[in-house]
């Protein structure tokens, strides 16, 4: 069967892949940040701060991602703030990302032994670090796999942002589709372009999780650590 597909039609779907990737790490990073101060937030010994970080997490995940970019694109010119398509999309999915993986992360410092939070208070040490230097390092450990598995649907995600008219890889397909008018062909394309940027990314997370060694072995070497920052 002749196909009008080119070299030129899959240059554009590799541009498109691109700011994909683009977009996953712009979420990943800013997400990331943001994510970090959630969970600490989650786990302050300041009432206030927990009510608010809980709040906005509760807020986030009971918020379609899609409905966030409309407001993000389309709500915020009506108060007088311009965006163009790809700050609203990476603003929207910063959000997203960041009530998500806070809520992972805080599940991850939660789950370090209470043992361990005792043993590090009979340190003397103050609240600041505990985190820093016993429960951070301990907390990072388990976090990494469902981190990486994450990545997996921040990816997948990105593909939302061509309602705001942001051109990645869906959207780039879209428009290719538009032009040639073979949307089989396309999509099997695009979906094997995102099985390449995700299969390995789940299957790093996989090996993490069968590799990560035990939490007991992290938290020794952690009030080891902080024993010898101490001296």
């Amino acid at each position: 069967m002749n196909s009008a597909l080119n070299s030129n039609h899959l240059l554009y779907l590799l541009q498109g892949t691109g700011w994909t990737i683009a977009l996953s790490l712009i979420a990943f990073v800013g997400g990331g940040f943001f994510g970090l101060l959630v969970a600490l937030s989650r786990v302050s010994a300041w009432k206030p701060l927990r009510l608010a970080s809980g709040g906005y997490v509760q807020l986030i995940q009971g918020t379609p991602l899609l409905v966030i970019l409309f407001m993000t694109f389309f709500g915020l010119p009506g108060i007088g703030l311009t965006i163009s398509p790809l700050a609203a999309a990476g603003l929207s999915l910063t959000l997203y990302v960041a009530a998500y993986l806070g809520e992972i992360w805080r599940g991850c410092i939660e789950s370090v032994p209470k043992a361990q939070w005792e043993a590090a208070e009979c340190l003397a040490l103050t609240r600041i670090q505990r985190m820093r230097l016993v429960i951070l390092p301990q907390a990072v450990r388990i976090a990494t796999p469902p981190t990486v598995g994450f990545m997996v649907q921040i990816i997948k995600n990105t593909s939302l942002a061509s309602v705001v008219g942001f051109v990645e890889l869906a959207r780039s397909g879209q428009i290719l589709n538009n032009s040639v008018f073979e949307p089989f062909l396309v999509y099997v394309i695009i979906a094997a372009i995102y099985f390449c940027l995700c299969f390995p990314l789940s299957r790093w997370s996989q090996r993490l999780e069968r590799r990560g060694a035990p939490a007991e072995r992290a938290a020794t070497a952690a009030l080891q650590q902080a024993s010898l920052s101490l001296t």
